[in-house]
């Protein structure tokens, strides 16, 4: 309905617009209509009189209103007292529409008193501003503007009218206010219950959604059922992970409420999920079976061909399988650390890599046999290098399976699961190797050189892939590495040994096949340089002179030579080899005082064998090794011992070439290149026993240097030995000689009776001592 305001002064003047608010203050208007609610019809009626009537009906409306809205607060206050009283009873529907429709009422009215008053006080304002205006323009005119001032009258008149319809709109005002603040009072419990009901409402809502919920696993549980107990071969493999997963899921769910009544559900979904885990389990067996066959590494390894991964298609389904069944692995059955799949994986390829190994085992152990017991052992004949190799292969195509079938989280450990088996049979190859290293310590100790040549970095390498704390065959290299520090001093203990038990040295003072067997066990020595590096730096400087300190495989040294971590390992290996050599010299030189008694055979026994010793250090790589030493070569102070020994025999022969000169019978001849020398003169100065004893001296020297040239002659020299001597012994003899010939060859006044080489003769048989 609408409330219509008329004019109040539309008939007295028509200067003076409407009261209603107009967009022009001075826009004439008829009427204004304000609409209210359809709902308020039958409570409101149509205001159409003029101002002061109007208003009257207002104030006496709000009157009605404010007895109204009284009522209603004691009636209400009562059913509030009493609704508290009986556990805050829920009012009736009537009641709280009527409480609702004053509430709005009210409400409506507060508007309708905004809306009218707001129009007035602008229009008011206007009129005010406007009557301003109108004293000054009636102070400045004359008595002609007398309808201007009948028409101010008006103005003061319907200002009076507003001053009056203001006070009576600030006291419905206030009315309202009290008004609202009464149904406020009473509507506020009934709110609150109102609240209440509706958050029970809403736990019954969510109490039978729950009960919805756990409704569908049992509505499905049929379903499943079907399913699983087909198996994945007739409905296919991810089908049956899927029906896996919501069986899994609608576990989760039941768990999580805990009821009672659920319990034989839930038990009876575990077993089916206990049944399909172990059968997606045989399928995963039995994908896996499929790739089973050993293959033949040696044909990869020649053809430098990758070795076989599993293929993508299998790895996906094996991927899906196991993350199915990690899903459902807390209901399952096993309580392994590790998952069944991880275990499954792991047990059957290990098998696969060391049955495809097998063969290359068996070679390792069987190239390790020689056919001489005596014969060293050459670089790279045994099958430990193919094994490794293969190994290593093998399992690094391993890890690219299991990379693609395992989550990140699982490859170290599945990997480390995997080559168990395989390294378990690496490493009882390499124990077997070990022992008949030990069995054979001075002839294959070369071979433990090479294994720990070969294993470490793999060890490196699979740890690293692994993850693991301890280096994979941290064992086997361990004994293999102190087998390798024991070889050291047992090859020196075995020289000294094998020379001490010789009956016999050559008679013509030759080198010896023992000393060319030691310079090539060092030649074969040499090429496993990291090796050796790394075990003398673990041993320390000379801890391999003592045979009990070399077969200790702890890492720490306790003896006078203190452990050098950070020694070059060039040098030590340079000073292995000098002292080898030293005891090799020294072996020879006291067994050769034993068995070879002429003074001149050790001293050139000794030097033959150091030219050997010469000869195969600088024709191999040993030059290279023993320059890194600072120290000089030990042998060439037995070279010089050598040498000296041998030119001892020749003493005698010098000794007959001494002579005895008395100075108080004359002047001294001249001598060497002072002048020549009067050998008659020198003769005939002397008496007859002298002339005989220079004759006999000439005798005795003949006699000594041939028995010594073809001594010489007949002895087994060296070519650079024979040199050497020849040179040394004509340095002693030849200047002796000539001086004693020049003094007294007149003797036998050339007919060589005592006199049987003149110094030109002598030089010739001296040259003839350098030929062999």
């Amino acid at each position: 309905m609408l409330f219509r305001i008329r004019n109040p002064s539309a008939s007295s003047t028509e200067s003076l617009s409407s009261l209603a608010p107009p967009e022009n203050p001075f826009e004439d208007s008829a009427e204004y209509d304000y609409a209210l609610p359809d709902v308020y019809s039958s409570q409101s009626e149509s205001v159409d009189s003029s101002d002061e009537n109007y208003f009257s009906d207002l104030d006496s409306s709000d009157q009605n209103d404010s007895s109204g809205l009284n009522s209603i607060d004691e009636n209400d206050s009562s059913d509030l007292d009493s609704s508290d009283e009986h556990d805050h009873r829920v009012l009736s529907p009537d009641v709280t529409f009527g409480i609702h429709l004053e509430i709005d009422l009210l409400e409506l009215t507060k508007r309708q008193i905004v809306d009218l008053v707001a129009p007035y006080a602008e229009r008011l304002a206007a009129l005010i501003e406007s009557l301003v205006e109108f004293r000054l323009m009636a102070s400045q005119r004359n008595v002609a503007h007398a309808e201007e001032s009948a028409e101010v009258a008006v103005f003061y008149a319907t200002l009076e009218k507003l001053k009056s319809l203001t006070k009576k709109i600030q006291g419905s005002l206030t009315r309202l206010e009290a008004n609202g603040r009464v149904v406020s009072e009473a509507v506020g419990p009934v709110h609150d219950n109102t609240q209440s009901s509706q958050t029970l409402i809403q736990n019954l809502e969510r109490i039978s959604s729950a009960i919805d919920q756990l409704q569908k696993p049992l509505e499905g549980k049929a379903r499943e059922e079907k399913i699983i107990y087909a198996g994945p071969n007739e409905v296919g493999v991810q089908e049956y992970m899927a029906s896996l997963k919501r069986i899994d899921q609608a576990l989760a769910n039941m768990n999580a409420t805990n009821l009672r009544v659920n319990q034989q559900t839930v038990g009876d979904l575990k077993n089916l999920l206990s049944h399909g885990t172990r059968q997606l389990h045989a399928v995963f067996r039995s994908i896996l079976n499929e790739d089973l066959q050993p293959v033949e590494p040696l044909h990869y390894i020649t053809k430098h061909l990758p070795f076989p991964t599993l293929p993508e298609d299998k790895t996906a389904i094996l991927r899906s399988i196991e993350l199915c069944l990690s899903w459902s692995a807390s209901h399952g059955e096993s309580t392994d650390r590790e998952s069944l799949t991880i275990q499954t994986y792991s047990a059957m390829r290990g098998l696969y890599i060391a049955n495809s190994l097998h063969n290359l085992a068996t070679a390792s152990i069987i190239t390790a046999r020689k056919k001489s017991p005596d014969e060293n052992y050459r670089q790279n004949t045994n099958g430990i290098g193919t094994y490794a190799t293969g190994l290593e292969k093998m399992l690094l195509a391993e890890y690219q399976s299991i990379v693609a079938v395992f989550s990140q989280a699982n490859w170290a450990a599945v990997f480390k699961l995997t080559y168990i088996h395989p390294l378990a049979d690496f490493e009882k190859t390499l124990r077997d190797l070990n022992s008949h290293i030990n069995s054979n310590i001075t002839t294959d100790c070369f071979l433990a050189y090479e294994l720990i040549d070969i294993v470490t970095p793999i060890s490196v390498r699979l740890e690293d892939w692994a993850g693991a704390r301890k280096p994979a065959l941290a064992d086997a290299l361990k004994q293999i590495r102190g087998t390798a520090k024991f070889s050291l001093g047992e090859l020196l203990e075995e020289v000294r040994k094998r020379i001490q038990n010789m009956q016999v040295l050559p008679g013509d003072g030759a080198a010896i096949p023992l000393t060319t067997a030691i310079m090539t066990r060092l030649q074969t020595m040499i090429l496993y340089p990291l090796p050796l590096y790394s075990i003398m730096t673990e041993m320390g400087d000379g801890n391999w002179l003592s045979a009990s300190t070399a077969s200790s495989s702890s890492a720490s040294m306790t003896s006078a030579h203190s452990v050098d971590l950070v020694a070059d390992g060039r040098q030590l290996l340079a000073h292995y080899v000098n002292d080898t050599i030293d005891t090799l010299l020294q072996s020879l030189d006291s067994r050769a005082r034993v068995l070879l008694k002429s003074k001149s055979i050790p001293g050139v026994f000794l030097a033959n064998n150091i030219a050997v010793i010469n000869r195969m250090i600088h024709s191999s790589d040993l030059a290279s090794v023993l320059s890194v030493s600072p120290s000089p070569p030990k042998w060439d102070i037995w070279r010089k011992k050598g040498n000296s020994a041998y030119l001892d025999s020749w003493k005698e022969a010098c000794s007959a070439l001494l002579d005895v000169q008395y100075t108080s019978r004359g002047a001294r001849p001249p001598s060497g290149s002072q002048g020549m020398i009067d050998s008659a003169a020198v003769i005939k100065s002397l008496g007859s026993k002298e002339k005989d004893a220079i004759k006999e001296k000439f005798k005795t020297f003949n006699t000594i240097f041939d028995e010594l040239s073809a001594k010489h002659m007949g002895l087994a020299m060296e070519r650079e030995v024979r040199s050497q001597l020849s040179r040394e012994v004509a340095a002693m003899i030849e200047p002796l000689y000539g001086r004693f010939w020049d003094r007294y060859h007149e003797i036998d006044k050339g007919k060589g009776k005592y006199v049987k080489y003149d110094k030109g003769g002598l030089s010739g048989q001296l040259a003839q001592l350098a030929l062999i």
